[in-house]
């Protein structure tokens, strides 16, 4: 590991980035240009402290985890990013896990949809990016650890996320997650990954068990999702999904329509923001 040459790489890409470029306001009283370190650990999902100690070349050797998240919040090319890996004296990741790498135009994008919840995800469910809405909305995963941090699994094993949809559309829901998992491991046969998710989640879910092993007509999720929010009440939005030309991701996009009920209480979880679904939540 040069710590030296990671730290200077670490204070050259911040101070290239603005806020705008990462869906921040600038804020009053900006002396220098670039993010301020502390920007960065949020959008990192780290401590400051450990940030700061990275860019002083004294922190001790980051993991391949704390890696990727700063080459998401620095917006790194995939080139970038291996180089960024190399530095710490890690590998880049190896072509099967290109699709953990959310791509700054992709990231862009996400950036820009403030007032509309909306989530980068990997086609096995791994939540690879979100907006604040998008943690108002479903919860805030950004300190789970990175096997959680799956959209299948919350909601197999998370009783909290089972209880955020409408009662009606469980069984659709439940269906739809194991038809997804299934077409990713008819198309990819030797996918390590999807093969031990699927392990994992009928040793931790005896619903999952019993869906898995069931013949495969099953009914199918629609495009509306029902949501029963522990802050603002009832939603009906209707999800979207973009499929990213490489890598296998989509930016899945909740929206409400116009002048409906749902828009309203969607502006109101903007305004009350993460903190109260937090404490509603324990």
């Amino acid at each position: 590991m040069d710590r030296t040459a990671l730290a200077d790489f670490l204070r050259r890409r911040r101070a290239g980035l603005t806020p705008a470029d990462v869906g921040l306001a600038a804020g009053p009283r900006r002396r220098t240009p670039g993010l301020r370190r502390e920007e960065v650990a949020r959008l990192a999902g780290m401590s400051a402290d450990y940030y700061t100690r990275l860019e002083q070349a004294r922190a001790p050797r980051p993991s391949r985890h704390i890696l990727g998240a700063l080459a998401r919040a620095l917006r790194l090319t995939h080139a970038e990013r291996d180089h960024l890996f190399r530095l710490a004296g890690e590998e880049p990741p190896g072509e099967h896990r290109l699709d953990e790498h959310v791509r700054p135009a992709l990231l862009l994008i996400l950036d820009r949809l403030a007032d509309t919840p909306a989530q980068v995800v990997n086609d096995i469910g791994d939540v690879l990016a979100g907006n604040a809405l998008a943690s108002a909305l479903l919860g805030d995963d950004s300190n789970l650890p990175p096997q959680r941090r799956n959209m299948i699994v919350r909601y197999f094993t998370d009783p909290r996320a089972r209880e955020l949809l409408a009662p009606q559309d469980r069984l659709a829901y439940a269906h739809a997650q194991v038809a997804r998992l299934r077409a990713v491991l008819a198309a990819r046969r030797h996918d390590v990954r999807a093969a031990a998710l699927v392990a994992r989640l009928r040793t931790a879910s005896p619903e999952f068990a019993e869906l898995w092993d069931q013949p495969e007509s099953a009914p199918r999720h629609g495009a509306t999702l029902r949501l029963r929010h522990p802050v603002v009440g009832a939603l009906e939005l209707d999800r979207e999904v973009l499929v990213a030309e490489q890598g296998g991701q989509r930016l899945v996009v909740y929206a409400a329509r116009p002048g409906s009920e749902s828009y309203e209480r969607l502006r109101l979880l903007r305004v009350v923001g993460i903190e109260d679904f937090a404490t509603s939540a324990h």
